[in-house]
């Protein structure tokens, strides 16, 4: 099956991959569908971290997928080593495991993205196309994950914040300030959909949805779009369906 996406890398250079899993079935599944999906090309596959770190230097990959939960060298701690390494690859971990810690501590030492190994085939050769044009992949499986972790992360932090600063911050994350297109936009966000999507959605340029997203991680006093991402997961409610045309 050709995505919409897939001309489009008709006309750039192949994406260099390398697959790092411990489980041969899911490794060898991975490989064979970036080798079917148009504009990847797989430069080598490895059953260990510890034998792909080895040989970085002969296979340093545009895009590295890599296992959370392997013997001798973790999928954690392979990203913590080659990202001090210095390579600027995208780092992208496709992992069973749902445990929110592991996904925010993975994207705190520098992943690129944290995809869950039952995402659909076309769900993950989308993602991993956001990745490499600078987007964080995480699916809406993902973004729930985060803000289950975040969510804990709070209910656990210090208590020390006045009544007066946790009022403003509850002023300030309210859906009320933002505009209708902004909702819209937020509640696609939830969905874990890149700016590219999201403008082909609603009908509007990428440029537009990125100052929408600006916009609203000013009035919800937010500062990133994963945080943006999860704070939506937990507080949209808004359908798309029931859009106007007003931007």
């Amino acid at each position: 099956m050709i995505s919409p996406d897939d001309h489009l890398a008709d006309n750039l250079p192949a994406v260099q991959a390398v697959v790092v899993d411990d489980h041969p079935l899911f490794r060898r599944g991975m490989v064979q569908l970036l080798k079917e999906t148009s504009g990847f090309r797989v430069l080598a596959d490895f059953d260990n971290a510890r034998d792909y770190i080895d040989q970085l230097d002969q296979y340093d990959a545009d895009l590295l997928l890599l296992d959370l939960q392997m013997p001798d060298i973790s999928g954690l701690d392979a990203l913590k080593k080659i990202r001090e390494l210095g390579t600027e690859m995208r780092i992208v971990m496709i992992t069973a495991s749902d445990d929110s810690e592991h996904l925010i501590e993975a994207l705190s030492a520098g992943a690129d993205g944290y995809l869950l190994k039952d995402t659909a085939p076309d769900d993950m050769t989308r993602q991993l196309r956001n990745v490499m044009q600078g987007e964080v992949a995480l699916n809406a499986a993902s973004v729930n994950l985060l803000a289950r972790g975040l969510r804990e992360g709070q209910r656990e932090g210090p208590r020390e914040e006045s009544t007066e600063k946790s009022d403003a911050n509850t002023d300030l994350n309210d859906t009320n300030e933002l505009t209708q297109r902004e909702q819209q936009t937020l509640q696609l966000i939830s969905q874990g959909m890149s700016n590219k999507l999201i403008a082909r959605e609603l009908g509007i340029s990428d440029g537009t949805v990125k100052v929408y997203v600006k916009n609203m991680l000013r009035k919800l006093n937010l500062h990133s779009r994963l945080e943006l991402a999860a704070w939506a997961y937990n507080n949209t409610t808004l359908s798309v369906t029931d859009r106007t045309d007003t931007p």
